[in-house]
């Protein structure tokens, strides 16, 4: 991640955490197919609906809402964001090339990790703060443009592949590229994400951010399971997470999303283990290119067996998608989104906490020359997660079966409405089955390597 500042994401590894793998692996295995055999038997009709009859949610009051659609706060919010874009960029192009450069910290850890409960809270967070997004707004002003409105139409068969892809780099250059902790490869992703999101910005608006931008997408999908939403006259609502869920849209690239998402975690996990070193060492290659190679398979695996998963069986013909085999796997690729956020917080928590910690304190010392301009400097760091090991194995493993039963119900409600029904328990099977293979493999990953 980033070398000696955080070694194995602040932790002392799967090792260290006292619970026993067989242990864990069976309770979330079973755990599951009860939770299965229960949603079969009790939950025979569809509940959440869909992105085109979202189940209506509860009004937020009037005064809040006022204050959180206005202009002025969305302003005050983007311009903090920018702020602070500008902070990072003064360490990012002027501060030492040292791991304690609060670049590194804010880019793997407060970004990317923080990411995850910060748009749970909060919602479509990244797309309130993104400083892209809000160059491309002052630019548009500045020329009597229309941020909204780029040069061209977005092409909708595009999808969110191009989210897909960037995340895809994202975490190439976190996981896999050698000089991950040096300043420069970090200044040269960051340039060309800027470069590739204002230019895509003016060619297609604002759709592109929340298409393109893999940040933007990222937190989209994770907000989903937020209790705010919008209703079908865009009025801010309180919705439950998985009504929420089922609102999402499910466009081109969207199982490549979801499918790095998951499959960088799984293989994040596996990376440091005894048996893939000894394998590599036993290889005369280049590692960078055996790791990228693996990397792309753990995601390809992810998305190649969901889609033959979901692809059981066909759709009922009078579903209001009348859709074939190969669109529900993008139908069925908002039950993965729980999923993520499981194995997240299990792979993440402790570091998150850790290491977030550090990088507030590093914060207040971007030259890495003693200053202390944000009065963060000479905080202390709370290690109660790794001095309490039983209660973060606990969290560890409700987080990834807690998860799976989400996706099961999301799954669930989702195939009541496009399954036959003589088909709409057997042709759950097969994601339960893979649902299972992912519980019992990631379980394993976390506590048995």
């Amino acid at each position: 991640m980033i070398g000696p500042v955080a070694p194995l994401h602040g932790l002392g590894g799967a090792k260290d955490l006292p619970v026993p793998p067989e242990l864990a692996i069976a309770g979330g295995s079973a755990a599951l197919v009860v939770s299965f055999c229960v949603l079969v038997l009790a939950w025979r009709t569809p509940r959440y609906g869909d992105r085109r009859s979202p189940r209506e949610g509860r009004p937020v009051p009037a005064g809040l809402a006022r204050v959180l659609d206005s202009g002025g706060f969305t302003w005050t919010v983007r311009l903090l964001g920018l702020a602070f874009a500008y902070y990072l960029i003064w360490a990012l192009l002027a501060g030492p090339d040292v791991v304690t450069n609060p670049v590194f910290g804010t880019f793997y850890v407060l970004l990317w990790v923080g990411i995850v409960p910060a748009s749970l809270v909060w919602g479509r967070v990244y797309a309130a703060v993104s400083p892209v997004r809000t160059v491309n707004a002052l630019l548009a002003k500045a020329t009597g443009g229309d941020p909204g409105q780029g040069m061209f139409t977005y092409p909708e068969r595009l999808g969110c592949w191009p989210a897909a892809a960037g995340l895809f780099a994202f975490v190439w250059q976190e996981l896999v590229n050698p000089q991950s902790a040096y300043i420069g490869p970090v200044r040269l992703w960051l340039a060309v994400y800027l470069a590739v999101m204002l230019i895509g910005g003016a060619l297609f608006g604002d759709t592109w951010f929340a298409r393109a931008d893999p940040f933007e997408v990222y937190s989209n999908l994770l907000a989903k399971l937020s209790f705010w939403g919008r209703d079908a006259q865009g009025r801010l609502v309180w919705r439950s997470p998985l009504a929420n869920l089922a609102t999402l849209v499910p466009r081109p690239g969207l199982v490549a999303v979801v499918a790095v998402l998951f499959g960088s975690t799984a293989f994040d996990s596996y990376k440091d283990t005894l048996s893939w070193v000894r394998f590599v060492n036993k290889l005369d290659v280049n590692l960078q290119l055996v790791n990228t190679a693996a990397l792309l398979g753990f995601c390809a695996v992810i998305g190649i067996s969901f889609a033959v998963a979901t692809m059981f069986t066909g759709v009922d013909p009078a579903s209001p998608y009348a859709a074939t085999r190969r669109v529900l796997p993008r139908l069925f690729a908002h039950s993965v989104v729980p999923i993520i956020v499981g194995y997240m917080t299990a792979h993440y928590l402790s570091y998150l906490v850790e290491q977030g910690q550090v990088t507030l304190m590093q914060l207040s010392d971007p030259m890495v020359n003693g200053s202390n301009l944000l009065g963060t400097r000479d905080w202390g760091v709370n290690y109660f997660l790794f001095l309490h090991p039983t209660l973060l194995a606990t969290i560890k493993v409700l987080a990834v079966v807690v998860g799976h039963i989400v996706g099961v119900v999301a799954a669930h409600d989702r195939a009541l409405m496009l399954l036959p029904k003589r088909h709409q328990v057997t042709g759950q099977l097969g994601l339960l089955v893979i649902m299972l293979a992912y519980t019992s493999t990631g379980l394993y990953l976390l506590f048995g390597t």
